[in-house]
């Protein structure tokens, strides 16, 4: 296995692959991977420090897996060697994989066209702005093609290579891996539950009518309602939030309310039945069913991971 580090290399996410695989032990007291770090120059600048590194980019040439860690700039330019090196070893059946903003070289190098992935949810935007033949999903926490693998930031790149690690030597072999790195086996949920709500639009036209629907969340609030807040009809309003949310203003509330709610979950012990009615969403089931929709995970497995101790 090699990991490909890159100049302004992420290094956590360098030395997740080191040690998950590195520390993979079979049933039997082998080893499961020989991990190797690789690199175009003898050393890679790693921000507050710089890397030695001992091996070049022919080592891809034999590698069974290779691992891209993130990068701090994405769109840094990778250099032709390392985009042809990337190349060959995709057309020779090797697998490759991308930690966090890792997933930005593999669509330089086009190994991602066409192909669903994901990376860091703050650098989805700029994913989609700069390789829009990536069908990018950014909710996730691991894409696997097979072939090609990708996942989201940090800690994420720790579940996609536990996912590797099971699919390659079974669950037991990567749950006693899990148990050593201190985390699930599988976690539930993907990013959304990690993706703050949005700022408010650029649009100043929107601003007045997003300022009083998000006090009048407790309620229900009509289309004809909104409208009048932003002194537009409601097809009008109904263009100007897909221009700027691109979903339409009954979506916006609903996501709004959910949020709303994460708020309240994180922050305090009030029961489902209070937050339900405290953000408007109806029932229980209804509120659990778009909260597990919009957030994916459930309000209870939220509060557990994000609640207040």
């Amino acid at each position: 296995m090699a990991v490909l580090a890159l100049p302004g290399v992420v290094p956590f996410d360098l030395t997740i692959a080191g040690e998950v695989f590195g520390r993979t032990v079979l049933d039997d007291g082998r080893r499961g991977y020989t991990v190797t770090v690789c690199a175009e120059q003898d050393e890679i600048d790693a921000g507050g420090f710089t890397i030695g590194v001992k091996r070049r980019l022919a080592t891809l040439r034999s590698a069974h897996t290779i691992v891209v860690p993130g990068i701090e700039s994405p769109t840094t330019a990778i250099s032709p060697a390392v985009k042809r090196a990337l190349v060959a070893a995709s057309e020779r059946g090797a697998r490759i994989a991308s930690i966090c903003t890792g997933a930005f070289v593999l669509a330089q190098a086009g190994l991602l066209d066409g192909l669903r992935a994901t990376t860091h949810w703050a650098a989805a935007s700029l994913m989609a702005q700069r390789h829009p033949e990536v069908d990018l999903d950014p909710s996730v926490l691991f894409v696997d093609n097979g072939q090609i693998l990708t996942s989201a930031g940090a800690a994420a790149g720790i579940d996609l290579c536990l996912h590797m690690v099971r699919g390659d030597y079974g669950t037991a072999v990567a749950a006693r891996m899990a148990r050593l790195s201190v985390v699930p086996l599988q976690r539930e949920g993907g990013q959304a539950q990690f993706i703050q709500p949005a700022d408010l639009p650029p649009d100043r036209d929107l601003q007045p009518v997003i300022a009083w629907a998000l006090k009048q969340l407790h309620r229900p609030i009509s289309m004809p309602e909104l409208a009048d807040q932003g002194c537009v009809s409601p097809r009008t309003l109904h263009r100007r939030f897909q221009e700027q949310f691109g979903v339409a203003p009954v979506q916006w509330l609903i996501q709004a309310r959910v949020r709303r709610a994460q708020e309240l979950l994180e922050t305090g012990s009030a029961s489902i039945e209070q937050i339900v009615e405290a953000v408007g969403l109806g029932s229980a089931a209804n509120f659990r069913s778009q909260f597990q929709r919009i957030a994916g995970v459930s309000p209870s497995a939220y509060r557990k991971s994000f609640g207040a101790r």
